[in-house]
């Protein structure tokens, strides 16, 4: 009886699933029937949903700058190989700056063919957008070394929290049994973090029902419809991407059996979609890629942070996508050399815009500036932008899963059989053995 009630217990991802369709019908049903109740907006929509959506991922946030320093210090000792860093380092960029290009690649592909927004007219009544002045890439390189590691902690500023973690490291790694007795600490204080994952992922059905419920509730679908066209188009690529591209690395580069892969990335996904933040996502991917992917810490506790940070290929479908769309929008004719310039632009701001606030909208900026379109232009989509962010960080995610699991395979540091074992399980989901020992 114990044991019958206990096997049909939901598992986490399909608590996430039943939590978010829940969220998106209620949201959608407050936004059409009950859009000017002063009541629903102020203590529902705005009260209710805003407290706990904001709550939940200002819990996930509290998490990321201790788990990312203290497991990111684990795994740089792990290595023991002091000059692994740099051929990891090296590898982890050159794949993540190759699937951005193939993002922004494809998006400008299906935005050609597909031509969003012909036929629209901006006119003079397009809204007006200030953009912000990305810095050069001198200065976001300066600014990767900590003046302060306490106050880049503080900031989040994650690049700035990389880098001193992977000094400290390194200075643990050479100082011998002296530094042994500050990475046990750090080893016994990354469990007790871990910990704080779960507790905090109890929460997660009812912290993503919030977020969904209130996205829904106020964009609604009504500002979807006149921006149709080039919403699915992004929608498109960013599937067409999250599935055919990141399937083809990991076939290529891997050799890895995909069904595993993706049928494991479920939760993360769903997380990230609810969240719409890659930083507020990492350690779920964190968790997900070593327990359930097999990534060793030691690679994982890197790649993860890093790709949460440089790696936009969700954000790089936006802007060859939204740059044909504006193109199309304002009857400007664009050439063979500037979506090569798209291309460029869009792959190397990745890295050159990492940390910045409004990273997305700075990069597209950037983009629109570098081809001669207006950059008002960007006005036309941000109504829209909010949903397609939800998804671009579903597929920014998966890439920083996939990128760990080949650098870990190149490096001799994944595990084959847990990769490939679908009853693998995440700490959160329903532990068999745990089930058995209480039944009996």
């Amino acid at each position: 009886m114990d044991t019958d009630s206990k096997e049909k217990k939901l598992s986490l991802t399909m608590q996430i699933m039943l939590a978010m369709g829940v969220g998106a019908v209620l949201g959608i049903a407050l936004n059409q029937w009950f859009a000017d109740s002063i009541f629903v907006q102020q203590f529902i929509t705005g009260g209710l949903f805003e407290v706990i959506g904001k709550i939940f991922v200002a819990a996930l946030k509290m998490l990321v700058v201790p788990l990312v320093f203290v497991s990111l210090l684990s795994g740089v000792t792990a290595l023991g190989d002091v000059s692994a860093l740099g051929r990891i380092s090296l590898k982890a960029i050159s794949l993540y700056l190759l699937t951005t290009a193939i993002a922004i690649s494809l998006a400008l592909t299906l935005a050609v063919l597909i031509s969003p927004g012909e036929g629209m007219h901006a006119g003079t009544t397009a809204a007006s957008y200030a953009a912000q002045e990305a810095p050069p890439l001198s200065q976001v390189l300066i600014d990767m070394v900590p003046s302060n590691p306490i106050a880049a902690m503080a900031d989040g500023n994650m690049l700035q929290v990389i880098v001193f973690a992977l000094l400290f490291g390194v200075a643990l790694t050479v100082s011998g049994r002296k530094g042994q007795h500050v990475l046990n600490f750090f080893n016994d204080l990354n469990v007790v973090i871990q910990h704080m994952v779960d507790l905090i992922m109890k929460l997660a059905p009812l912290g993503v029902f919030a977020l969904i419920a209130k996205t829904f509730a106020t964009q609604g679908l009504d500002l979807i419809l006149p921006l149709a066209g080039y919403f699915f188009v992004v929608a498109g690529a960013l599937v067409v991407h999250g599935i055919f591209s990141y399937g083809l690395l990991l076939k290529v580069f891997g050799r890895f059996q995909l069904i595993p892969f993706f049928y494991k990335m479920r939760s993360v996904q769903l997380f990230a979609f609810s969240t719409a933040s890659s930083n507020a996502t990492i350690p779920v991917n964190l968790k997900n890629v070593e327990e359930r992917l097999g990534a060793d810490n030691s690679i994982a506790s890197f790649t993860i942070p890093l790709g949460a940070t440089i790696n936009m290929d969700g954000t790089a479908i936006m802007q060859g996508v939204a740059t044909v769309f504006i193109a199309n929008v304002y009857g400007i004719d664009l050439s063979v050399s500037d979506f090569l310039t798209v291309i460029l632009t869009a792959t190397l701001a990745s890295i050159g815009t990492a940390g910045v606030p409004g990273v997305g909208l700075i990069m597209l900026a950037m983009v629109l500036g570098q081809v001669g379109l207006p950059v008002e232009g960007i006005a036309l989509i941000i109504g829209v932008d909010r949903l397609l962010d939800m998804m671009r960080t579903a597929v920014n995610v998966t890439g920083d899963a996939a990128v760990t699991c080949i650098v870990a395979k190149s490096e001799k540091r994944l595990d084959s059989a847990t990769f490939n074992d679908r009853t693998a399980t995440f700490d959160l989901d329903p532990e068999p053995d745990a089930e058995v020992k209480q039944a009996t």
